[in-house]
């Protein structure tokens, strides 16, 4: 794997996802170091970094902004390149621009962490791919959530993230691991 100078996306890596009695149970407890051992690297290579913040309009969301779960984990320090601000899922829809911001820096890859595996990260891993970036999907820098399907069977996040991988590898990304990222030159 060639990484010249990507991008890292840093998705929803906020406190409210913290709240488990919201959520619940996680998968991925390395998730988080994980996600600060890329940002260190990425700072080392001086690659540009964006950092995503989902501003919940879900009324009683620990996301809320103005509420103490907006707000960036630990994990997520500094300032990045860009901080990108939204109300859904992909991170190509929010404001400002992702799509026109990596276009004007002339940036074509992109590599994809955060919360959740299957929401967030998974939707602008597929928009990314689209709009035909070469995308990297550092699936153990994501986490994800139990969830409950329409048939009232609940789905082990675990499972859900290896979904999500079989997903998007070889389609709209490329599933990668941190170790190999940081590898990567």
């Amino acid at each position: 794997m060639h990484l010249d100078r990507p991008a890292l996306l840093v998705i929803d890596v906020q406190r409210g996802f913290d709240d488990a009695a919201h959520w619940g149970a996680r998968d991925n407890p390395d998730c988080e170091a994980n996600i600060a051992a890329l940002l260190a690297h990425w700072r080392a290579q001086d690659w540009p970094i964006v950092f995503v913040r989902h501003d919940s309009t879900t009324p009683g969301s620990p996301l809320a902004p103005g509420g103490p779960g907006n707000d960036f984990k630990a994990a997520v320090m500094g300032t990045p390149d860009l901080l990108v601000t939204k109300h859904v899922n992909s991170s190509f829809h929010g404001t400002p621009d992702l799509h026109a911001w990596l276009q004007a820096e002339g940036i074509t890859q992109v590599v994809v962490s955060g919360i959740s595996t299957n929401h967030c990260c998974e939707t602008t891993a597929r928009v990314s791919g689209n709009l035909g970036y070469d995308t990297f999907f550092a699936l153990d820098a994501t986490h994800s959530f139990d969830r409950t399907g329409p048939d009232g069977v609940r789905v082990p996040a675990a499972t859900l993230a290896a979904i999500t991988a079989t997903n998007l590898h070889g389609e709209f990304a490329t599933v990668v691991s941190t170790a190999e990222l940081l590898a990567a030159r």
